[in-house]
């Protein structure tokens, strides 16, 4: 889903963009490629992957089944595949992912589980 270009991250293309000086607030659900350069406050979820880009700044819990982070995302973080955490990325809160890749740079504040990670289940 994602390039990885002489800037760092491209979509080469996603479902849902929330786009620098956008603000989302409350519980926002896709099951589609996500891109989040803009604010989001309250619950974030994807059954497809996610990029948080530089400037995003998210207050949420998030869940994905891949993310790639370059932004702030202050709660918690639930990835069924793998988690990339960019070099300008800062993370407060707790992360859970089968797979993560730390970049040097990158911050992280909270608890680290790796391993099988089961889904979170949605709400039809």
């Amino acid at each position: 889903m994602f390039k990885r270009s002489e800037g760092g991250m491209q979509n080469s293309h996603a479902d849902t963009i929330i786009a620098t000086g956008v603000r989302v607030e409350g519980d926002f659900q896709s099951k589609g490629d996500v891109v989040i350069d803009g604010e989001v406050m309250g619950t974030v979820h994807t059954d497809a992957s996610l990029r948080v880009g530089e400037s995003a700044r998210i207050q949420a819990d998030v869940s994905a089944a891949s993310a790639v982070v370059a932004g702030e995302v202050a709660g918690n973080i639930r990835v069924t595949d793998r988690l990339d955490l960019l070099e300008s990325s800062r993370v407060h809160g707790d992360i859970e992912a089968q797979m993560l890749s730390v970049a040097p740079g990158a911050v992280v504040n909270g608890r680290i589980s790796m391993g099988v990670v089961e889904a979170a289940a949605t709400e039809e």
